[in-house]
This record gives C-alpha cells, structure tokens and sequence, in this order.
C-alpha cells in the first residue's frame, strides 16, 4: 500500500498542484486542520509565490475579517501604514501576531512596489468581523456604505440620513455584549432599533445596485467593490446579530451556518476579481457539511467552500491539509490504521497527493478515524476524502519560533 502512494506523490508546488485539477480554478482553497502553526502558513506563503510568478494569480485571502482586511489591502498596494500598523490592525483572531504572515505582508508589499496597478497583488479576509465570544457593531460597514453612496447620489434617493443611522446604532458596546453569544437574552439583534437597520441596510444594498451603472463610471472600480463588500457585511453582521437574540435549539448551527454564508459571499466576490488563493481552516472550505462538538451539541451546517463549489463547480478546487504530529500541542504519531498514519509512511517531510487516486488506492476499506488529543486539532474525516482534489501532509508541526 505505501509503496502504491508514493507513487501518486509530489512536492507542494504549483505545477504539481495544478496537474491534479482540470483546469485553473478561480479560487484555489488550501486548508489547513488547526490554527496558529506558522509552518503550515510558510507552506501557503511558498505555495501562493508559485502562483503568482507562474500561473499568474494576483490575489490571495485568508480566514480574517473583511473589514481590517482592507487596511492590509491598501498597505500592499499602495504602501499606505507602516508594517507594525497593519499587522496589528489588519488582522483578526490574533493572526497579526504571526511571522509568517508579516512575512507574506512583506513580500506582497515589495512584489507591489513600482507595479502598474494592474499588476499588483492583492489581500483580502474573507471572514465577517465575528470572532468566538461574539460579532461586531455593524456601524463600520453600514456607514462606509451610505458615505460611498451619499458622495455620489442626490439626498432624496437614500433611504435614511448619517444621523439616523447613528441614532438607531447607539452605542457599540451594545452590539459587542460578550455575554450575548451564550445568553440571547443579552442580545440587542431583535430590537425595534435593529429591525429598523436591517431594513435600512437592506434598502441602501438595493440603491447600490440599482444604481450601478452611475456608480461605477463615478468611481473607480475598486470603491464600487468596497461599497459592495461593505453591503454584504452590514446586512451580514445585522442578521448574524438577530438570529444572536433567538431561543430555538437550532440557534448555534444557524450563527455557524450565517458565518460561513458571509465567507462564501466574500469568496464569491473576489472570483470576480480573477483567481485567487484561499487559505482557512479545512472545515471552512470542505465540499462537505461541517459538524463540531459544543458540549452536548453537535451542529451541522453547510461550508463555505461546500456554498462556493456548488456555484463555480470545477472554478473551486481544495486541497485539504493533513498532519503527522504536533507534538508541542500532545499529538504524537498518528495511528498506522488512519489516514494520516498511512501518509505518514511515505519518506517525504511534506508532499500533496490527488485524492481521488488515493481513495483509489485505499479501495474498500477506508481508513479509520484519528481522534485527536487536543481539542485544536481537527483530523480528516477519511469520509471525505473523494471530496478534496488534494492532499497536503505535513509530517510533522514543530513548536514556532
């Protein structure tokens, strides 16, 4: 059996990769089965250099809020912010902190300088502003929209004023109550205020696209993009909200499946744009249902990556990524029987193989299940594999510098 897998074996490279699909995706997911491990993210950084000097992608995106995002975005681009600026502002989820992505921020930064616009490369989060103990005021998003909106069309037109807007959003702290994700009766999503917003936002969407023929000829095309990403997440942001303040069983896979639903609307935007690397966690970008544990709930919700397969078909390709050990986190060698443990057996520190002709190999009996001994360490569902056009191991994650 091993000596049938090393056959079907390559290095982590661009060329490899794209002779496992058939044909250059518009959106290139690579995922990754847990947070944090700065090696996994100099594998991407290698992978998406590749890319862009080879296969010509120009844009890569990564599992962090849209909004700070866009600082990141303008720093590559145009220079705008120092480094140590926007690495603390641009990033969510405590990513700024990691030196590969200073790294990737850097060289996207020096690949950029003296580029035609054309060119140059770009960043993007594609997460909503959300993290685990709750979501963010949609104050940011909601009012950058009708600014973009007011600069360039009559009063009458708007639905509402700036101030009406500050009015109904009140405070911040009421949006970013920490108690409010476990207790909806902490939340302020189902107040007259914020039905108000949500009908608001809703209308100032609809007036972006109505008016997009005026829009996009009275600015550039990017502003046009921004406006709409920031439609996108206001509207996002005020449901996420609502469904935040609801008391049915069901409430923590809807918050996860809304979550996903903002990440796949992100992503499909910047398929627009041209082809991109993507790079989140495997659960995010899975053709397959997502589940987790919560204590006694399991809930289930369908992925970004399985929302965006299902519109671009063979535009969306994902190499899922598998680990060996990670022993500074108490994940020693994977057992022979699991699918990692018998990736494990080929001589390579890391490699991709096409999954498809792994499964193949495989044939009728499916490896088992790797349990994982750290609750941040998500093993591949063997279930799965025929739903990956790759997979990337790593065979072992040593402790970051």
């Amino acid at each position: 059996m091993a000596t049938g897998i090393q056959d079907i074996a390559h290095a982590v490279e661009a060329a490899a990769i794209m002779r496992l699909l058939p044909a250059r995706p518009r959106l290139l997911a690579l995922g990754e089965p847990t947070h944090g491990e700065d090696i996994l993210l100099h594998q991407r950084n290698d992978l998406f250099r590749q890319l862009v000097e080879q296969e010509g992608y120009r844009s890569i995106a990564i599992e962090s809020d849209c909004m700070a995002g866009l600082v990141v975005d303008d720093h590559v681009s145009s220079g705008t912010g120092s480094l140590d600026e926007v690495m603390e502002r641009g990033f969510s989820h405590g990513f700024g902190a990691s030196a590969a992505n200073r790294e990737l921020v850097r060289w996207m930064r020096a690949y950029n300088d003296g580029r035609p616009a054309a060119e140059r490369l770009r960043f993007a989060g594609f997460d909503g502003p959300l993290e685990m103990t709750g979501a963010a005021s949609p104050r940011q998003a909601i009012t950058a929209l009708h600014g973009y909106l007011a600069a360039r069309l009559e009063p009458d037109l708007l639905p509402c004023s700036a101030e009406t807007l500050d009015r109904l959003l009140g405070a911040d702290d009421r949006w970013t109550e920490p108690a409010a994700m476990m207790d909806p009766s902490r939340s302020s999503g189902r107040s007259a205020e914020s039905r108000e917003l949500r009908l608001l936002a809703d209308d100032l969407v609809a007036l972006l696209d109505a008016e997009t023929p005026h829009l996009m000829a009275a600015s550039s095309r990017d502003d046009w993009d921004r406006a709409r990403l920031y439609g996108r997440t206001a509207t996002g942001l005020l449901r996420y909200h609502f469904w935040m303040a609801d008391t049915a069983p069901g409430r923590v896979a809807r918050l996860l499946g809304l979550r996903d639903s903002m990440m796949a609307a992100n992503l499909l935007a910047l398929a627009e744009r041209g082809p991109t690397l993507v790079h989140a966690h495997n659960a995010h970008l899975q053709r397959e249902k997502s589940t987790m544990r919560l204590g006694d709930l399991r809930p289930e919700w369908w992925s970004a990556g399985a929302l965006v397969s299902a519109r671009l078909g063979e535009g969306y390709a994902f190499l899922a990524t598998a680990i060996g050990t990670i022993r500074h986190q108490g994940v020693g060698a994977p057992p022979p029987d699991t699918l990692e443990g018998l990736l494990a057996t080929i001589p390579h520190d890391h490699y991709v193989v096409d999954a498809r002709l792994l499964a193949a190999a495989v044939g009728d009996q499916p490896p088992a299940p790797r349990l994982s001994p750290w609750y941040g360490y998500f093993p591949l569902n063997p279930a799965h594999l025929t739903g990956n056009d790759g997979i990337v191991f790593v065979k072992d994650v040593p402790r970051n510098r």
